[in-house]
């Protein structure tokens, strides 16, 4: 299968690494002239630089934008007023009990993660119908369906955004729009080998061992035994973005390792 994207045009929020990054190389390398986003100018700056010197005749920009703000999502949108292809991907998440999240931190984590993509896609899809093809992502997570109770904040926004996307994938049947979810699991993104290697530190064990003992303790049902790659997600992303899924929409797309036990 060749993807080929040339003419299209990608915005990935949330993209200077990790899943988003790995996306937007991915997006690029298919041939899309690609948006990357991210909240910190220094950062940004570097991200598009590399992205630039690894795609040479590719056309790349950048946008400083928190999108956990509508003032940020405004600063996007005048930036980057369209994208034939959106991916929702900025978000955060911490662990933390249930009783001790207080109300402005569920604020927080829902305005960044669900907030972000519902005015990211409020404001593109209008003109993606128009032009009669378009590709809106959500980038959701296994623990949309598989709770972390110790992060019982996160894993309500993925769900939340789990509905989100079948919601708006109802309402443009039949305009050539498709809007999809993916549920990576544990993915080896700076997000997650940080906390890894934190806690090796605290263990006083190797991050190799931490990672094992992560998978085990919280995600014994993984048949892959191991992290996926942030690239390994990002090729699903692609795919749901080219021609070739166009009979691919109002789904939600596993690429979680088998975790979940589920034969749907």
């Amino acid at each position: 299968m060749i993807i080929d994207l040339t003419g299209r045009r990608a915005v990935i929020t949330g993209s200077t690494a990790g899943i988003g990054r790995a996306t937007a190389e991915g997006l690029a390398r298919a041939g899309a002239s690609v948006v990357i986003n991210g909240s910190r100018a220094e950062r940004l700056a570097s991200a598009v630089d590399e992205m630039r010197e690894l795609f040479p005749d590719g056309e790349i920009d950048g946008v400083v934008a928190d999108l956990a703000t509508p003032k940020g999502a405004a600063t996007l949108f005048e930036q980057a007023a369209h994208a034939d292809i959106l991916v929702n991907n900025v978000g955060s998440a911490w662990l933390q009990p249930f009783v001790d999240t207080s109300d402005d931190e569920w604020l927080k984590i829902f305005q960044l993660n669900v907030m972000s993509g519902i005015r990211a896609t409020r404001h593109y899809l209008p003109a993606m119908v128009e032009r009669g093809w378009g590709r809106v992502i959500f980038v959701s997570s296994e623990s949309a369906v598989n709770i972390p109770p110790d992060m019982i904040h996160y894993g309500t926004t993925k769900t939340a955004q789990l509905a989100v996307s079948r919601g708006v994938a109802e309402t443009v049947g039949g305009t050539g729009v498709t809007v999809n979810a993916v549920l990576p699991g544990p993915t080896r993104s700076e997000l997650l080998i940080d906390s890894i290697a934190a806690q090796a530190e605290a263990d006083g064990t190797s991050t190799a061992e931490a990672e094992l003992a992560l998978l085990k303790n919280t995600r014994p049902t993984s048949l892959i035994h191991r992290l996926a790659t942030t690239d390994e997600v990002a090729n699903l992303i692609v795919y749901l973005s080219s021609e070739q899924a166009s009979a691919t929409t109002g789904a939600a797309l596993r690429v979680d390792g088998g975790i979940v036990r589920s034969v749907a």
